[in-house]
């Protein structure tokens, strides 16, 4: 029961249409996947697993969101909408993480054991990401809507693109789950290319000045002279 009270007052924190704790515990299918997850993983746990695997089925037919009963899940699980959420057998969830609809915590292939990802504390990831893989997602990271992520994301840190690149945030304490921010972030390529494209002018403005240092140009530029040849020709076109 401590458990769930503190599950409830985290989706009012993070949540700004969560209106009571009694709306969210019986409106907000996030909640009740995570109350059948609870109960799966129990019998999971004590190798009864038809019966785990039979109350994940029913939750994701009853709430669209799909936890494999023997995924380890942390407090204060928040769950954004939910619909088209797969987190796989062997994933793991932190303590105080927001998932947002469409996320896969997924594996890459048909290994055995440990095949799929591993979610630090206070993590955020945005909607339709993919996160695929056996690596770890470190604390305070945040996943950006969409991403696709193949490798591991270091604490403090956003991911961001197909493939998803990883930027590193120093000297700053940061706790994305509660700042509910998927979208306003940092795309490193984008960096990159404005880093390129800053020097590329810088390049051909002393390219330029160098041109016009090496060619000055003339105010009053010299006229045509007239050769013999020239000279000559004209006389005789005059005495014809």
């Amino acid at each position: 029961m401590p458990h769930l009270i503190e599950t409830l007052a985290a989706y009012q924190a993070r949540d700004p249409a969560a209106r009571s704790k009694l709306e969210v515990f019986l409106l907000y299918p996030g909640v009740h996947a995570t109350i059948y997850h609870r109960i799966a993983h129990f019998f999971y746990r004590h190798n009864m697993k038809f019966i785990a695997r039979a109350i994940s089925q029913w939750s994701r037919f009853w709430t669209g969101i799909e936890i494999h009963p023997g995924a380890k899940i942390g407090r204060r699980f928040v769950i954004d909408h939910g619909m088209g959420i797969v987190i796989g057998e062997t994933a793991e969830v932190g303590d105080d993480c927001l998932i947002y609809h469409g996320v896969t915590l997924g594996g890459t292939g048909k290994d055995k054991g440990k095949r799929h990802p591993t979610l630090g504390n206070n993590v955020l990831v945005g909607n339709g990401a993919r996160i695929l893989g056996p690596f770890k997602v470190g604390d305070n990271a945040r996943i950006a809507a969409g991403s696709v992520v193949l490798s591991e994301v270091p604490p403090d840190s956003t991911a961001v693109g197909v493939p998803a690149q990883v930027v590193r945030i120093h000297g700053k304490s940061v706790h994305f789950a509660d700042d509910v921010d998927q979208i306003n972030v940092e795309n490193p390529l984008l960096e990159q290319l404005a880093a390129m494209s800053s020097r590329l002018e810088l390049v051909e403005k002393l390219l330029d000045e160098q041109y016009l240092r090496e060619h000055p140009i003339d105010a009053h530029p010299p006229t045509p002279q007239t050769t013999k040849e020239g000279t000559e020709g004209e006389k005789h076109d005059a005495t014809v």
